[in-house]
């Protein structure tokens, strides 16, 4: 082997050693300084996911949980309504039936007074009537009698009247 081909044998070990020997300082420094940063970027990042799926968890819980309240509350709303309609048409029943009784109630009254008012019309009728009957007898008998008839209705009271105590 001629001192060149050594050379060229010695410049392709050197280049192989090296090789070996910056792949070695690389596997090195990726297990000393770099995998550690990038398992610990890692592991944050799966602490995020868990996180944040930890939180979609809980969000969704509380999705769930505000959805079962609308949808209790939506019942309660149902069953208020229902409450309230109810009492709104027993309300104007009641309304309803006493302001029936109250019209009921105010025609009796009315029939009442109108019997009392046509009694009382009645009455002044009469009075009237007889108040003009009367007047009318004395104006006639004023009219028909005299002294001859005066006479007569004297004796004939007295002799009542005699008679009367005899008896």
């Amino acid at each position: 082997m001629s001192d060149a081909q050594t050379y060229l044998q010695i410049a392709l070990w050197s280049q192989v050693i090296s090789s070996i020997i910056f792949i070695a300082v690389i596997v090195f420094m990726w297990f000393r300084w770099i995998m550690p940063v990038v398992m610990a970027a890692q592991e944050r990042s799966n602490r995020q996911i868990a996180d944040a799926e930890r939180h979609r968890d809980e969000v969704k819980a509380a999705l769930d949980a505000l959805h079962a309240e609308i949808e209790t509350a939506r019942h309660d709303a149902l069953l208020i309504e229902q409450r309230a309609s109810r009492r709104a048409e027993h309300e104007r029943d009641l309304l309803l039936n006493e302001a029936q009784a109250a019209g009921k109630r105010a025609l009796a009254d009315a029939g009442r007074e109108l019997d009392r008012a046509l009694a009382a019309a009645r009455r002044r009728l009469r009075d009237e009537l007889f108040e003009k009957a009367l007047s009318l007898a004395r104006g006639d008998a004023a009219q028909r009698a005299g002294p001859a008839l005066d006479t007569r209705l004297i004796s004939e009271v007295a002799g009542s009247l005699e008679q009367s105590a005899r008896g």
